[in-house]
């Protein structure tokens, strides 16, 4: 069965096209947010990963932001915005972080801002990355979930949000 997906990226054509990012993105009302905690490049031990590698400390953050992700029951096509932590200065590290980044999103190229900040919680952390996600829960008959305990069956538009069909009261 493919999973539906909360996440619509949007993409501006009157601003710049210099941005590597869709400009703002939406979820349907009854989407399940999930607020992920800062992603930190660190391994299972909890010794900080690739000490001095801003590339080698971005793709830790974001493995173990995909497993958070997981965790909750989502997968990195249900962000619908991002953070970017950079422990410097100096531009060219920041852009480092930012391409390890935005290439494991792929052709996912959810809203971001990336920040350039003086001091990272942990030893010798450079990079963080912040998430939000958006998911629609399936009932156990396959339908959308909707707000309030009602259920949608695919095929039907409610308020804009095509779902599956029916609104059904769990009463």
């Amino acid at each position: 069965m493919i999973m539906p997906r909360a996440v619509t990226l949007i993409r501006s054509a009157t601003l710049s096209s210099v941005a590597e990012y869709a400009y703002a993105a939406t979820a349907p009302a009854g989407a399940r947010l999930i607020f992920l905690a800062g992603a930190c490049p660190l391994n299972e031990d909890g010794s900080t990963a690739a000490v001095g590698d801003y590339a080698g400390q971005a793709a830790q953050a974001f493995a173990n932001m995909r497993t958070a992700l997981a965790d909750a029951g989502a997968s990195v096509e249900d962000v619908i915005s991002t953070r970017v932590l950079v422990a410097s200065t100096r531009r060219e590290d920041l852009g480092t972080a930012w391409r390890v980044i935005r290439d494991a999103f792929g052709a996912h190229d959810v809203p971001s801002t990336l920040l350039g900040v003086t001091v990272l919680g942990y030893e010798d952390q450079l990079v963080e990355l912040e998430a939000v996600a958006a998911v629609l829960d399936l009932c156990r008959g396959g339908e959308v979930a909707c707000g309030g305990g009602l259920r949608a069956t695919p095929g039907v538009c409610y308020s804009g949000i095509v779902s599956t069909g029916l609104i059904t009261s769990p009463w």
